[in-house]
């Protein structure tokens, strides 16, 4: 254990979680680790994001609580809307039977990214006792999915926590080229048209930079999301892909 490691506290159900800054810094060997725990509830995870924190562990471990510094994120303005996914996307919405929706299918759309490969990775994080859980918050309203659909075949879709104005992206998964970026530009047109300021992407990878995404410390994104949730409630079910907030970027 480094110096800077300071103990993890084991949190038994009922407890609340150490406060986010309390996370374990760069300079160890598990950056943004805060806590540790034998399960996880509904109520649990939504009070964890609330503060900046979300869970992350692979099947076999105890429940572990993130907050990492500095924090990956996606103002949707900065949202790069390159012109061939706007051909791939104009195309395939052309195609018989082809829509992007939200909260049809959730459960359907984390088992499909449970079930994708990753790279550079054994086995996945979205372990069956997540799936129940997330599925409890989509009940609550407070997750949901992004999805693309060709009739009754689901493509490619994405899921997320929404807290008020606060997005938190979750993973994602697709069955055709560029469906997945499809899917997330719905949820982008969606934050753009509610002016809501950033989706939350919790770790840096390069496909995330690829499509705008940058770090911003944990201080900020805490301020950020602190303001965000006193904003009201999406009504998810009821949106709709918003060209014109695309077409603007």
């Amino acid at each position: 254990m480094s110096t800077s490691e300071s103990p993890l506290p084991w949190i038994e159900a009922g407890q609340a979680l150490p406060a986010a800054d309390l996370a374990w810094s760069q300079e160890t060997s598990a950056p943004g680790l805060l806590a540790v725990s034998p399960d996880l509830t509904a109520v649990q995870v939504a009070q964890a994001y609330a503060q900046g924190t979300f869970p992350w562990y692979s099947r076999g471990q105890p429940v572990l609580w993130w907050s990492p510094d500095p924090r990956m994120v996606l103002e949707p303005k900065a949202f790069r809307f390159h012109r061939s996914l706007q051909q791939s996307l104009k195309k395939q919405l052309q195609m018989p039977g082809v829509r992007l929706c939200f909260d049809q299918a959730f459960v359907q759309v984390m088992q499909r990214c449970a079930d994708s490969p990753r790279q550079r990775q054994n086995g996945t994080w979205i372990v069956p006792r997540m799936i129940e859980v997330y599925t409890e918050l989509h009940q609550m309203g407070l997750a949901h999915s992004a999805e693309l659909w060709q009739d009754d075949r689901l493509m490619a879709g994405l899921y997320f926590v929404s807290l008020g104005h606060a997005v938190f992206g979750e993973s994602m998964f697709t069955s055709v080229r560029d469906g997945s970026k499809m899917a997330l530009s719905l949820l982008v047109s969606t934050c753009l048209r509610h002016k809501i300021p950033v989706i939350d992407c919790q770790q840096n990878t390069s496909h995330l930079a690829s499509l705008g995404a940058h770090e911003i410390s944990r201080c900020q994104f805490l301020h950020i999301i602190s303001q965000a949730q006193r904003e009201s409630t999406i009504p998810w079910p009821e949106q709709h892909l918003y060209w014109d907030e695309l077409l603007n970027l």
